[in-house]
């Protein structure tokens, strides 16, 4: 017998660094909410790591976390931008709840091993 991994484990460990570099995103976008930086550092991973995830289940969270970037970066600009204005108080709230929403969301479903989008899952199995 060989002591050589197979391609199968070999597929899984990739997999699982994979998964690693999921989980730190992240946390690097958890922590942006006290340095704002890890926010941009988490999707430029995102975007480094983007062509790796193809084709896997971690697609769906690398897409999940890319539109959480852009989609709070463009509220928190309407946010501050309104800020003059009573409104922007509180679309920054929103965007801020919207945040912590999208972040413990895709962090449970990632540790329960469950693509973002379920058609996605269903392709990947298939």
């Amino acid at each position: 017998m060989s002591n050589l991994p197979t391609e199968q484990s070999q597929h899984q460990d990739d997999l699982d660094s994979l998964k690693t570099i999921t989980t730190v995103v992240y946390i690097l976008q958890a922590l942006s909410f006290f340095t704002g930086i890890t926010f941009i550092a988490a999707v430029v991973v995102n975007y480094i790591k983007k062509e790796d995830v193809q084709g896997t289940w971690l697609e769906s969270h690398f897409l999940w976390q890319i539109r959480t970037f852009w989609y709070g970066f463009l509220w928190g600009a309407i946010g501050v931008a309104l800020f003059v204005f009573v409104v922007g108080y509180f679309v920054l709230i929103a965007n801020t709840i919207w945040l912590l929403y999208r972040i413990i969301k895709g962090w449970l479903r990632l540790s329960e091993g469950k693509a973002m989008y379920p058609e996605l899952e269903l392709a990947h199995k298939a």
